[in-house]
């Protein structure tokens, strides 16, 4: 399975990235007023928001590539979490991204990571 790569430092994001962890829940009002809730999905979903800037022109070009060849969220690799180093498997990118090389040492781009 491939994985997500890493800036020349080890590093796979840097600050200020985001991480959130959801449980997602569902709710049915039924015709007598009352409702029922139920948890959709049992796993909980991880979504990583990942801000990488000053890149070089070689982090930006594999990134960019790494987009190209996961299909934007078609294709699965694994990714791991720069708080705790931890492999997530199962991990998709979000379709939009925006690659921005503004000058030399100048690029910058915010990809989306949900598992």
């Amino acid at each position: 399975m491939a994985e997500f790569p890493k800036l020349k430092t080890g590093a796979v994001a840097q600050y200020p990235s985001t991480r959130e962890a959801r449980l997602r829940n569902e709710s049915v009002r039924f015709l007598d007023g009352t409702s029922q809730r139920y948890r959709d999905s049992g796993a909980m979903r991880r979504r990583w928001v990942i801000r990488l800037e000053l890149l070089d022109e070689g982090e930006l070009a594999a990134i960019e590539e790494f987009f190209v060849a996961m299909q934007g969220a078609y294709t699965s690799f694994t990714f791991t979490d720069p708080w705790d180093e931890q492999d997530y498997a199962d991990c998709r990118l979000g379709d939009e991204v925006a690659f921005i090389a503004a000058g030399e040492m100048q690029g910058s781009t915010i990809l989306t990571v949900t598992q």
